[in-house]
């Protein structure tokens, strides 16, 4: 699905066609359309990134409605995968000291070819049924990242690599599992610069497969790219916002915040693909 924006369509009736005057002005319309869109995301996303580098997640599914609105669903996830690589590049690189090279492993390497066959899955998905399981899984996000935050089970290795398995599988075909993984790397012992470049670090290596995939199967034009790059770079611009001005946020109302995006995002998804 392409951006509303991206494309122009001129119809020919038996060799006539539209007025000049009429095609100029819906030209001007959708630019105009496209640059107020582009304006929307920029904004939503050096906010997203204050929140982010305040709690350490949740700038993906901010930009989530923000994305799908501008972009249709399936163009977005690959949309966002890019800008989730250049805002973990950030993050890597702040905590890069304090990566634990075996968490890191234990959940890359399973998560990966798990994020190829998650990324595949979406794209041959017709686009009503991605919609939908799309949409039913922000709803069904909101219980689970409370139960995962409050129930910190303690994980073994196996444990962690099942779990880089399925939340693999689940970032190649929704937007984000980030709400998920940070209580996965917490369970299995890691905390504070170790939690942070860790989890970064593995949610770099999950995006990068994923983009990746994205291009090899044709899903990734250079618009496509350009806008992830431009989002991305938002959430860095947020991020040093955030370190600069020190913005502080309760974590009621950040969680409050994160469960009010999925349940419009989710909503929105649900109504495109019934209504």
């Amino acid at each position: 699905m392409n951006s509303p924006f991206t494309h122009h369509y001129v119809t020919f009736y038996h060799g006539s066609c539209p007025q000049p005057s009429a095609n100029i002005a819906a030209i001007t319309y959708q630019q105009r359309r496209g640059n107020v869109l582009y304006a929307v995301i920029a904004i939503t996303g050096i906010l997203a990134g204050i929140i982010s580098g305040m709690v350490g997640t949740g700038s993906s599914i901010i930009l989530l409605p923000a994305l799908a609105w501008t972009f249709g669903p399936k163009t977005a996830i690959p949309v966002m995968a890019v800008a989730a690589i250049v805002g973990n590049i950030s993050r890597v690189l702040l905590w890069r000291k304090d990566i634990n090279l075996k968490a890191f492993f234990l959940y890359s390497v399973p998560g990966i070819p798990a994020a190829v066959l998650g990324a595949n899955t979406l794209w041959v998905m017709p686009a009503r049924l991605s919609d939908i399981c799309i949409g039913l899984f922000f709803f069904l996000l909101i219980p689970l990242r409370h139960f995962a935050k409050t129930k910190a089970l303690p994980l073994t290795g196996l444990q962690l690599a099942l779990a880089g398995a399925l939340t693999g599988f689940l970032t190649g075909v929704v937007f984000s599992t980030g709400p998920l993984t940070i209580p996965i790397f917490a369970g299995y012992g890691l905390v504070k610069g170790a939690l942070l470049s860790t989890e970064a670090a593995a949610s770099f290596a999950i995006y990068f497969a994923k983009a990746s995939t994205f291009s090899a199967i044709g899903a990734m034009p250079w618009h496509v790219l350009v806008s992830g790059l431009l989002v991305g770079g938002t959430l860095v611009a947020g991020m040093l916002i955030g370190k600069k001005w020190v913005v502080r946020i309760s974590d009621n109302a950040f969680n409050r915040l994160i469960d009010v995006m999925l349940l419009v995002a989710g909503a929105s998804l649900l109504r495109d693909a019934f209504f």
